[in-house]
């Protein structure tokens, strides 16, 4: 092998670009009169690069096979097969040509147009391996539960952002290393960034108050929900605004923003309902009944279907009435089932206090009568009274 010629000063890749033809000519010269006068080391360096080219692939199939193609992105292996096969083959060509360029010795020339193309093949591969890492992380996060609808959406809006990023980060990366004073530009980014922030910041505070919906789910579409005075079923679920079908009728467009200001209430997540219902017996009612009152509504409340009793309690002296509180669940999540079974209980009520002789309490006002020495007299006593004379 002839000694090593003295490495000329290499063209760094940093060099800003001056005159293209004249480096293509300068790079041209030098390879020839490389592979003229030193033959042999440019054959071997051939040969060498074109093995690492092969080796690489062959790493790249055997981890791929591996790690298999059928693993999803919910478990480690499948996180690491999208990576590898992310891995381009033109930048395994560059990283071996790379490799051999800094062992053996070639001209000045050839040695710097691979640096940059190694450079712009690990700006390129980076930008891929980057925008796959950030992907395959949502789409984790996202895969566990999400609903197929919403999954889509959430992704075409992440692949914009993270495709957006990621490849002007790459462009940046390559400028820089060719010489190109990046300072400027990424100054002339951020102002004009800034800018357009300004003048959009309504549609972009939309944008991402949608990928808080679709990635936090506080509801999806074909949910029932309830925000102010409004409910309706959301339909669609869109980068600037959500569109919920009311139950009038009429489809509302709300802003995403708008929206997640308020107070939302799913009624789509319903496991159980609970039902409250309040009602009153008259004064007159026996002591002993208002004790026995809560064993007969439980026995009346049973045998209702999806109705489990929780309590009924005495809860206050009302102007007219003593109060009761009535408390049961409805084990299933249908509106129709809760309806059904507040109906039947509360007819069951009327019918069971029929038969017991409890007399419900309805705004009132009863005068009493005395008599001569005093004594109070129940108006139904005085009744009575009066139809004996």
């Amino acid at each position: 092998m002839a000694d090593p010629q003295p490495a000329e000063e290499p063209l760094a890749v940093g060099t800003a670009i001056k005159s293209l033809p004249e480096q293509v000519e300068a790079l041209t010269f030098d390879t020839l009169r490389w592979l003229q006068t030193d033959s042999r080391d440019a054959i071997i360096m051939t040969g060498v690069a074109v093995a690492l080219y092969f080796i690489f692939i062959g790493a790249r199939w055997g981890a791929a096979r591996l790690l298999g193609g059928s693993d999803d992105i919910t478990n480690w292996k499948g996180f690491a097969a999208r990576i590898v096969c992310r891995t381009n083959s033109v930048f395994m060509g560059s990283l071996a040509a790379y490799i051999v360029a800094h062992i053996v010795a070639p001209p000045g020339a050839l040695r710097a147009a691979i640096d940059f193309f190694f450079v712009v093949a690990f700006a390129i591969q980076g930008a891929l391996w980057l925008r796959e890492i950030v992907l395959t992380m949502v789409e984790r996060r996202a895969e566990a539960s999400a609903d197929p609808a919403d999954f889509i959406s959430a992704m075409g809006v992440i692949r914009i952002l993270v495709n957006a990023a990621v490849w002007i980060l790459a462009v940046i990366l390559v400028l820089d290393n060719l010489g190109v004073n990046v300072t400027a530009l990424v100054a002339g980014l951020g102002v004009g960034g800034i800018a357009i922030a300004l003048a959009a910041q309504g549609i972009f505070s939309d944008l991402f108050a949608a990928l808080a919906i679709l990635l936090d789910r506080p509801f999806r579409v074909g949910d029932a929900i309830q925000f102010g005075p409004n409910i309706g079923t959301v339909e669609a679920i869109g980068m600037k605004t959500v569109r919920i079908r009311l139950l009038s009728g009429e489809q509302m467009v709300v802003g995403n923003t708008q929206l997640l200001e308020q107070q939302v209430s799913n009624f789509k997540r319903i496991e159980i309902r609970r039902v409250v219902l309040l009602f009153g017996v008259i004064y007159q009612t026996r002591p002993d009944m208002l004790m026995a009152l809560p064993d007969h509504v439980k026995a009346m409340i049973d045998p209702v279907a999806n109705a489990r009793f929780d309590r009924c309690v005495f809860t206050s002296f009302g102007a007219s009435s003593i109060d009761f509180e009535l408390v049961f669940y409805v084990d299933t999540p249908e509106l129709t089932d809760m309806l059904v079974a507040r109906h039947a209980i509360g007819v069951g009520l009327v019918r069971l206090f029929a038969e017991l002789g409890v007399e419900f309490a309805y705004p009132s006002q009863t005068s009493f009568t005395a008599l001569p020495d005093g004594t109070m007299i129940d108006p139904r006593e005085r009744l009575a009274m009066d139809r004996q004379d």
